[in-house]
């Protein structure tokens, strides 16, 4: 069996860590390089830094900045935000990112999974999936839940289907899935369990269950309970609410294999 990843996320607006709820009300979490050797030495799996307005202001990632970060992390290193072509990929690649993350430019051209996927490998191609819930109420043979894609940040709503989504991407190239919930981020709540066991059931890539963890037991849930093979979270981590060696061991108490 693999082994589960604990990821931290790093968003970054205007060159700072920050957090919100429901991708709203932004507040700082630090300074990205500093977080980011903290992770290194706390065992975190993978990093992932997403330029969360990039794509809003339509402008590039910050090069320089992912430039800084790479060099003193040595796990998996992902970045995302304001990527729209085969170049702009090359160039973070340089920068020391190990793989790209897709979002707004997914949708807007799906070539672009496809064109990236070929030149540098599956691998390296993530598409991010922000999730929203269409259908209110509990799940029914007559009415199941859905969800929508929205890009740009949260701020605008695409009509595409998640699931549907989900599995488009997966054919065009994408060799991960990074799956958050809009309705649960920032909450602390826990993880969606319905949207992350419909998407990880959907395809055969690895998703990354993101949006509304709140404590160690919440990652025991989203593993058991769907086929997630990685988390990610972010204000338990960068509020030092929970360390990631405490969660591991709860996972592992739980027999759920991790790297400890």
């Amino acid at each position: 069996m693999l082994a589960k990843r604990i990821i931290p996320c790093l968003d970054i607006n205007e060159g700072r860590v920050v957090k919100g709820v429901n991708f709203l009300k932004l507040r700082d979490a630090g300074d990205p390089i500093e977080n980011a050797k903290f992770y290194e030495s706390e065992g975190a799996d993978e990093l992932v830094f997403l330029d969360i307005t990039a794509s809003w202001q339509k402008r590039q990632t910050v090069c320089e900045l992912v430039k800084k970060v790479a060099e003193v992390v040595f796990m998996p290193f992902t970045v995302g935000g304001g990527i729209k072509t085969v170049d702009d990929i090359r160039a973070l690649l340089l920068a020391g990112a190990d793989k790209v993350s897709l979002n707004t430019s997914a949708v807007k051209n799906p070539k672009l999974i496809t064109g990236g996927s070929a030149i540098f490998g599956s691998q390296c191609i993530v598409v991010a999936i922000d999730a929203k819930l269409k259908s209110e109420g509990k799940p029914s043979k007559a009415k199941a839940l859905s969800w929508e894609v929205y890009i740009n940040g949260g701020r605008t709503a695409t009509g595409l289907d998640v699931v549907d989504w989900a599995r488009k991407v997966e054919k065009l190239g994408a060799g991960e899935i990074l799956l958050t919930s809009m309705n649960c981020d920032g909450t602390k709540n826990g993880f969606d369990i319905s949207l992350t066991a419909a998407v990880s059931k959907a395809v055969s890539v690895p998703v990354i269950a993101s949006g509304g963890c709140g404590k160690p037991e919440h990652f025991v849930d989203v593993f058991k309970e769907t086929n997630a093979t990685a988390a990610l979270a972010a204000s338990i981590f960068h509020y030092r609410e929970y360390s990631i060696k405490e969660v591991k061991q709860t996972l592992k108490k739980k027999g759920i294999e991790v790297r400890l």
